[in-house]
């Protein structure tokens, strides 16, 4: 007898287990449902935890959130969908028409653009200085300055900032200290510790580490502070995907591993660049001719990270010849891959910037970052050892 009451489209309710998943489910759900009003009510006016539109909140966030935490040793932090997202969630749920902000003159492009061109559009005005450099932070700060932004180990230069002076700095003009951490990560250093009020990850790179996921975070030791940068976050959906979150928790499970196998790695062929003829200079902060070594080892103790710079002696010729020579190695403006990275700043992250002002930085055509990834360092060399040749050729 065929049955008379059609089906309804949802479920009544999940199917229940005695036993749980050892992986983190996916929720893709937008939304979630509640039993009533009042029951809505108690989650929106914290009385209840509970889920309700995914651009406030999902599960997979909020599970990728604790583990930064715990890695920051901090709690309440929040995952936008970028980098990015993070940046702007801080500085425009903070700032307003009339403030002043100091930034590192070393920062990331899109950071510098923020800083420089749509922060002064919006009333904010800022001021860029020499972040290894706490005197020259002070001399731009204003009676209306409000927040400082720097990151530990600067991109692309790989300068280390002058954190302990930065952090005396901000404690006693009453500022705000906002630290990009992304290229050190919470292993190599910790800026709540050192007296960081905001901390800022891009965890599309070392964290999630596979190119395959973009996401941001960023946590105010004040919970006041934090409120206001997730209502900005929510306001104007910086939602992260619940599946980009979903494949970050799982790099993490390995982020120890890589963390360590790539510095190593980084270590050793910052070593063999510098033997190579046709390269010009080699920064890393671990080598004794790295211009902030004494800092970088009094902060970073032995954890120098994954990242390498170095300068051709040639131009643009040089450069296109050297990323055609190095077979196996991924010309692209990214960094944290399992795989090793070339990046060349002034022609993708730096591109905006006046080549005057890029060379005043020293990011010459010649110049480029490398993310070093988890390849056999043997055949790293090898092959850089080949594109040098072919740059110093061409």
């Amino acid at each position: 007898m065929r049955n008379s009451r059609p089906s309804l489209i949802r479920p009544a309710t999940f199917p229940e287990s005695l036993s749980s998943p050892v992986v983190t489910p996916l929720s893709p759900s937008v939304v979630y449902a509640s039993d009533s009003p009042d029951e809505l009510d108690a989650q929106y006016e914290g009385r209840a935890q509970g889920y309700t539109y995914a651009r406030e909140g999902h599960p997979n966030a909020d599970v990728l959130a604790a583990r930064l935490d715990a890695m920051e040793g901090v709690q309440g932090g929040i995952v936008t969908g970028s980098g990015m997202a993070a940046v702007s969630a801080v500085m425009m749920g903070l700032l307003k028409a009339g403030d002043h902000v100091v930034g590192g003159d070393q920062l990331y492009g899109r950071s510098l653009r923020l800083m420089t061109q749509d922060l002064p559009r919006l009333g904010i005005a800022t001021t860029l200085a020499d972040p290894t450099d706490a005197a020259s932070l002070a001399a731009a700060i204003r009676r209306e300055t409000r927040m400082i932004l720097v990151e530990v180990v600067s991109n692309p230069t790989l300068r280390v900032a002058d954190m302990d002076g930065l952090a005396r700095l901000a404690r006693e003009r009453g500022v705000l200290l906002v630290v990009d951490n992304t290229f050190t990560t919470p292993r190599a250093y910790r800026p709540f510790e050192a007296g960081a009020d905001i901390v800022i990850h891009s965890v599309t790179k070392l964290l999630a580490g596979h190119s395959d996921v973009t996401l941001g975070y960023a946590v105010a030791r004040d919970a006041d502070l934090q409120k206001a940068i997730y209502d900005f976050a929510v306001t104007t959906g910086l939602t992260p995907s619940p599946f980009d979150c979903w494949l970050a928790e799982r790099g993490l499970a390995t982020f120890d591993l890589r963390f360590e196998r790539a510095q190593q790695s980084a270590a050793a062929l910052a070593d063999h660049l510098a033997t190579l003829p046709g390269v010009a200079r080699v920064l890393y902060p671990m080598r004794e001719d790295h211009p902030d070594a004494a800092r970088a080892r009094a902060l970073l103790g032995d954890q120098g990270c994954n990242m390498v710079s170095f300068e051709l002696a040639g131009g643009r010729a040089a450069a296109n010849a050297f990323t055609r020579a190095a077979q196996g190695l991924a010309f692209a403006p990214t960094l944290g891959d399992v795989g090793t990275t070339l990046s060349h700043p002034a022609s993708s992250s730096h591109r905006a910037m006046d080549p005057a002002a890029r060379a005043a930085l020293g990011m010459s055509e010649g110049f480029f970052r490398v993310s070093v990834g988890l390849e056999d360092i043997d055949a790293l060399r090898a092959v850089f050892t080949e594109a040098v040749a072919a740059a110093q050729a061409a």
